[in-house]
């Protein structure tokens, strides 16, 4: 009996749940080829470690330096053009798909008509377009367009990160107390002071903490993107290795590292200060 009574309950289903990740994850390990192995073969160690050792001491010369600076300023400008431009188009959608200002909500307490989340839908559906391409897609689209800069990598993270953006920042606005908005709106405010006053405040620590979060992400994705030739230090880090020039590419790598750190540092300051 006391065996019985200290028997875990949730320990058959937690087996049969181990059980389904596991038959899951076999076939997804099989079709994605995985084999650990290859990395531990002798002709492959060999290779991996002369193509490293390349790296060492990195490029540090006056004229790639200057030339690594002013890739990395572009990185830095690419990422906040960008998200500026994406701010433009995700605040206006996510306003409009948003559920927060429904009027026939704060005039009955209830949920919003049928005819206001048919108009929602559309926005919604763009705003899953947008995001649903990668931003390296995008940016293959621009290069062609526009050819090869730092133009195709701004309009991609502005087109992506929009959809991104706006779709959060839409379930923000949703998941705040609504009361304050719903006073207003029965009170005759219009929906934009109503949102100003009843909704942004509440919001405004979480929508920071995102936007610079996805600032973050957008630092790292102009340099992925410099590889199909949108600037800044993934197009220079490319031109290297086309080259073999590992020292130059280390120097780069590192450049890469320290700007992930510093911006890490600022999101986490610009995150206590809104705490």
């Amino acid at each position: 009996m006391l065996i019985a009574a200290d028997r875990d309950p949730a320990a058959l289903p937690r087996v049969l749940l181990t059980v389904v990740c596991l038959a899951l994850l076999w076939p997804g390990l099989h079709l994605s080829e995985l084999n650990p192995g290859v990395l531990l073969q002798a002709e492959n160690r060999q290779q991996m470690g002369s193509f490293v050792s390349g790296f060492w001491p990195p490029a540090h010369d006056r004229d790639f330096l200057a030339l690594l600076w002013q890739a990395t300023l572009q990185t830095l400008a690419v990422a906040t053009a960008g998200m500026s431009l994406a701010l433009l188009l995700a605040v206006p959608t996510s306003l409009l798909a948003s559920r927060a200002l429904s009027l026939r909500a704060a005039s009955r307490g209830g949920r919003p008509g049928w005819a206001s989340r048919v108009l929602r839908m559309p926005v919604r559906g763009v705003l899953v377009f947008l995001r649903s391409v990668p931003e390296i897609v995008w940016a293959l689209l621009f290069v062609r367009a526009v050819g090869l800069g730092p133009t195709a990598g701004v309009l991609a993270i502005a087109i992506t990160y929009s959809g991104m953006l706006g779709k959060v920042y839409a379930e923000i606005f949703e998941s705040v107390d609504q009361r304050p908005a719903h006073a207003l709106l029965q009170a005759g405010s219009g929906r934009l002071l109503a949102f100003c006053y009843g909704v942004l405040p509440n919001a405004a620590a979480e929508v920071v903490s995102y936007t610079v979060y996805r600032w973050e992400c957008a630092v790292r994705a102009s340099v992925v993107m410099g590889f199909v030739g949108a600037g800044g230090l993934g197009q220079q880090i490319d031109l290297s290795m086309r080259m073999f020039a590992g020292a130059e590419v280390a120097s780069m790598l590192l450049a890469f590292l320290l700007l992930v750190m510093l911006a890490d540092l600022f999101s986490r300051l610009l995150r206590g200060r809104l705490a």
